[in-house]
């Protein structure tokens, strides 16, 4: 079986070197390798196909059969690294809780530990005869959501 570290080895260096991260590495039992990246400006598939050509230089097939996909995080995928977050600051994103309900709002900073969210909402105020608009942040540890993902806007 390929070790998930010998693919570091093997692509850490070209990634950092590219501005990319890796968002998902997985390495079956069977030898079905799953590397998704993403980049703050993108991945397109001639990168993946760069990639793709890396491991077969790398690994012989013919001495251990391997299945490989390399493909980039897609638009409306789940946040999974940090990377994702940073690359998503300004944007919009929606934020869905354990429970199942979400906030909309825009990604404003993410660190190690929290990422924060500015939501605005129509909200009666006490001695107001219309609504008014409140904006407030949220700060949200990672553990405390279910998943975070960017939204599209055709606007």
């Amino acid at each position: 079986m390929i070790k998930v570290e010998k693919i570091h080895e093997l692509i850490d260096a070209k990634l950092e070197a590219d501005g990319c991260f890796i968002v998902e590495l997985t390495v079956s039992a069977d030898n079905d390798i799953t590397l998704v990246v993403d980049s703050n400006n993108g991945v397109s598939i001639d990168y993946c196909i760069e990639l793709n050509r890396l491991f077969e230089g790398a690994f012989d097939r013919e001495v251990e059969d391997y299945s490989l996909e390399v493909s980039s995080a897609g638009i409306g995928c789940e946040f999974k690294v940090l990377g994702q977050y940073k690359k998503n600051i300004g944007n919009d994103v929606e934020v869905t809780y354990p429970n199942g309900s979400h906030i909309k709002g825009k990604l404003l900073e993410a660190d190690e530990a929290k990422f924060i969210v500015e939501t605005s909402e129509m909200v009666k105020v006490e001695g107001q005869k219309k609504k008014q608009l409140v904006t407030k942040q949220i700060e949200l540890g990672y553990s405390e959501v279910k998943n975070v993902k960017d939204i599209i806007s055709f606007k």
